[in-house]
This record gives C-alpha cells, structure tokens and sequence, in this order.
C-alpha cells in the first residue's frame, strides 16, 4: 500500500500553482490555486476576516498527491450551510464550538471537491489527516460544505455525518436556443417569463468588472461585504477568461451586473449587485442571460447560487446539496446524527414537492 505523509500548510499560496491544479483538475474554477489564493491575497479570507487558510495536504514519495482547502474559523459567517443552532447547543452545554475546521472555497456555495486528489487512493489518507488535525487541536468539529455528489460516498465511508440541503439549477436538455427552452414550458410560464424580459428594457453589455455592484448589495444584505474590492481587481487579472460579466446599462452608464465563472461543463452564477431598482432587471441579469449564456456554450447547467425558490418559476430546478461532518464527541455526534436523518428526510420530500411545481410542460 501507498504510504502518505501530511503536512499543513498556512495559506494556498504556499503551494506551487502547478501542483495544487494537478489535483484540482480544471472542471472547477472555484478550487484553482488562483482561485482561492485570490482569496487570500485579497484580503478576504484572512485570520482577520475568520478564515484562517490551513490547507491539509498529503504526499507520496515526496510529490503531492491530495489537498484539502480547509480553514479554522472562528464564526459560521460566509458558509451557506447553516450550524448556528449546533454552535449554540455545544457551548449550552458546556463545550467550545469555535474554532471548527471547515474544508470549503470561502463565500462560495458551489458543490465542488473538497478533496483534490491527483491519486484517488489518497482519499482516505487526506480524510484521515483532518481528522487528525480536529482531534490533535481540540476543535470540535470538521466540516465539508457543498462536497461534489460523486465524493459524498468517500466521507460517508469514513464515518462522517452527512447532510442534505437543495438549490436550484437550470439543465441544459440539449436546447439549441433560449426559445426551445421556452418551448418546453407551460404556455402559461412561458408567456410570464417573456413580459418579464420585456419589461428589463436595457441594454445589455460585457466589460471589465465592476465590483461596486457586489460592495452595494453586500452592504444592504450582510452588514459587511464579505469580499474586498481587490478580490474583483485580481479575479479580471487573473481568471478574466473564465469569468463571463453581464452588464445592464441605461444611457450609457452601467446600472447593475452579474458575474459567472465558466467551469467545464458549468456557468456559476455568482454575485449580482444593481445602483438602482429596475423590474425584472435582477431575473435578467442572473437566470435568462444566463441561460442564453449556457445554451451559446454548450454547458450543461447553470448553477445560480443559494437558496430561492423564485428561481423555480424561471426554470431552476430543484436538485440535492450535500454536506459532511465529522464530530469527535460521542454524545453531540449523537444528537446531531439524529437531527440529520430526520433533516435528509424532510428535505427529501422537499425537493419532490417542488419538483413537481416544475414550470416545464407535462412529457417534457
């Protein structure tokens, strides 16, 4: 058998680029070494900021053979998978919930690897390796947030708690144009989603970023911006071509934007922000642009972020998000173990629910 050896690192930056992306692969922007180094040397995922980078690395014979993006936080702030109400419980009862270690890509709630693997047997010996930093640190938890469906099994093996969650994505079922999708709904969804994109009359435009759309949303939605304005300065730098920005303009000045990354099969809606109020505006920027986009590409879905289920309407349908948490003591991995079956269960029968309030035409 492959022996590994592991080693923490303070920050992705400290990996050579081309090591980290030979196990992250390039289907997913969100876990390049540009990506999350971005976040870092931006300023946005910082100590200061809660997220201490603490990549978890394993190699073999001296060459890197698998890396966790993980980071000790200090809050539950910036994640989208919620676990306040198990902060609350453990420090309740006497335990000291912060700092957790949580495998994620900051601010980000994309399903996505949390284990890049070059070797794929170096699953086990990485999952083994954040267990032991938990344990040897006395944190109280590790978490992985929006783990890829395929890497669902390789925690769960392990004995990690598993948690479901939903949101709501466009799939791509071969449309030739924005039109033939539309074909597929009910006249009646059909008919609303073209008054909607008649009613977003502007001009429409792409050009460099203008992070100013994001600053103002984030300062009305979270108090605080979670990313810094050299984030956007160094994302155009550095990953401008997998970064697709739509513009609304009204005479000639822009008035709100949505920013998407371009993953290999995938177009991530990401962060939207107007300056002022337009009807529709935001469903045309972020959802029928985006579909426009997907179809011209030859994508596979669009992937437009958390939670909404105005998105439904629209053509997003609902599908599975997942989750794992290893928790070392006994009685709160108990307790959480039991809120989670009956969570999976409930979200279950969510996600068929409003499948079935599916705008799409019966046959379809």
């Amino acid at each position: 058998m492959t022996e590994y050896a592991a080693h923490l690192r303070d920050g992705v930056a400290a990996f050579d680029a081309a090591a980290w992306d030979s196990c992250a692969g390039t289907a997913n922007p969100f876990v390049s070494h540009a990506f999350l180094s971005i976040l870092e040397e931006s300023g946005s995922a910082t100590p200061r900021a809660g997220w201490q980078p603490l990549p978890i690395a394993v190699e073999a014979d001296g060459v890197l053979a698998g890396v966790a993006p993980a980071y000790a936080k200090s809050h539950s702030q910036g994640e989208y998978v919620f676990d306040h109400g198990w902060a609350d419980a453990y420090q309740r009862a006497g335990g000291r919930y912060y700092p957790k270690l949580q495998l994620a890509v900051p601010f980000s709630p994309v399903p996505g690897p949390r284990l890049l693997l070059r070797e794929p047997g170096a699953a086990r010996a990485l999952i083994a390796a954040v267990e032991a930093v938990t344990r040897q640190n006395g944190l109280s938890s590790a978490h992985a947030t929006f783990v890829a469906p395929e890497q669902v099994p390789l925690f769960e093996a392990a004995g990690w708690l598993i948690r479901a969650d939903s949101q709501f994505h466009w799939q791509n079922d071969g449309y030739q144009s924005f039109d033939a999708f539309l074909d597929a709904l009910a006249s009646r969804k059909r008919k609303a989603i073209r008054k909607e994109r008649a009613a977003a009359v502007a001009g429409l435009s792409r050009r460099e970023i203008d992070e100013r759309f994001y600053q103002d949303t984030g300062a009305r939605k979270w108090g605080r911006p979670y990313l810094t304005r050299r984030f956007f300065s160094l994302l155009g730098e550095r990953l401008g071509e997998r970064v697709l920005l739509i513009l609304a303009y009204r005479d000639g000045r822009p008035i709100a934007g949505a920013l998407n990354l371009i993953g290999a099969d995938t177009l991530y809606g990401r962060y939207w922000g107007a300056l002022e109020e337009v009807p529709f505006l935001h469903f045309e920027l972020c959802y029928y642009q985006a579909i426009d986009a997907a179809i011209a590409r030859g994508l596979a879905r669009v992937e437009a972020g958390a939670q909404g289920s105005h998105k439904l309407a629209r053509g997003y349908v609902p599908v599975p998000t997942w989750s794992a948490h290893f928790i070392p003591d006994p009685g709160f991995r108990a307790a959480i173990a039991d809120f989670l079956a009956r969570e999976r269960a409930a979200v279950a029968q969510e996600i068929a629910g409003l499948g079935e309030l599916a705008p799409f035409r019966r046959g379809c």
